[in-house]
C-alpha cells in the first residue's frame, strides 16, 4: 500500500471553497481530522470537476443500492474554509473511490512536484476518507461556489467582468455587458 504525504482517515470535515472576489478568487480543498487541518490549492475547474464527480458517484451508489440513499435535508451547514489558509501544495490531479466495507468515499489527491522534472514519486499526495453525507455536502457547496463566479458570455464562453469584456465572437463590435 502506498504511503501518502497526508492520510486523513474518517475526516471530521471536508470542503471545497474560494476566497476573494469573482475573477480574482483562489480555490481550495480543505479537510480536518482532529487538530490537523490541511488546505490544498486548486483551480476553479478542478473544484467543478470534483463536485460533479462526487455527485455522479453518490447517485450511482444510491442507484445500485437504494438502501445507501441519504436525505438531502441532512446537509452539513457550515462549509466555509477555516483559518489559517496556508496551502500545503497545489493539486495536480484527483481521483475518487468508494470503500463499500466501511461505507466511505475516498478522495485521492496528487500535487505538483517541486522539482523541474516530472517525477510523480516526488509529488505530495493526500488521501481523505469521508462519509457519503460529507461528500454530498462538499459536492453541493462546491457547485454553488463555482456558480457564484463571474457570468459566462453566451457567445465566446469566456467570463464577463463587471465592466464587460471584449468578445472575439462579436468581431470587435464593442464589449458585451451583463
Amino acid at each position: 500500500m502506498a504511503e501518502f504525504t497526508f492520510d486523513f482517515e474518517s475526516v471530521q470535515r471536508i470542503t471545497a471553497s474560494a476566497v476573494g472576489r469573482p475573477g480574482q478568487r483562489v480555490f481550495y480543498v480543505q479537510a480536518r481530522r482532529g487538530s490537523r487541518l490541511i488546505s490544498l490549492l486548486c483551480e476553479k475547474q478542478q473544484v467543478l470537476a470534483l463536485a460533479e464527480a462526487v455527485a455522479r458517484l453518490l447517485d450511482s451508489l444510491a442507484e445500485q443500492n437504494p438502501r445507501l440513499a441519504t436525505s438531502d435535508d441532512m446537509f452539513i451547514t457550515d462549509m466555509s474554509l477555516e483559518e489559517p489558509l496556508e496551502a500545503e501544495f497545489r493539486i495536480a490531479q484527483m481521483g475518487l473511490g468508494y470503500d463499500a466495507e466501511r461505507d466511505m468515499v475516498i478522495l485521492l489527491v496528487q500535487g505538483t512536484s517541486d522539482s523541474d522534472e516530472e517525477d510523480a514519486d516526488d509529488a505530495p499526495t493526500a488521501r481523505f476518507a469521508a462519509t457519503r453525507l460529507q461528500m454530498r455536502a462538499l459536492s453541493s457547496h462546491a457547485s454553488q461556489v463555482v456558480a457564484a463566479g463571474r457570468p459566462i458570455c453566451g457567445n465566446c464562453g469566456r467570463p464577463i467582468d463587471p465592466v464587460g469584456h471584449f468578445c472575439p465572437q462579436r468581431n470587435g463590435h464593442g464589449p458585451v455587458h451583463k
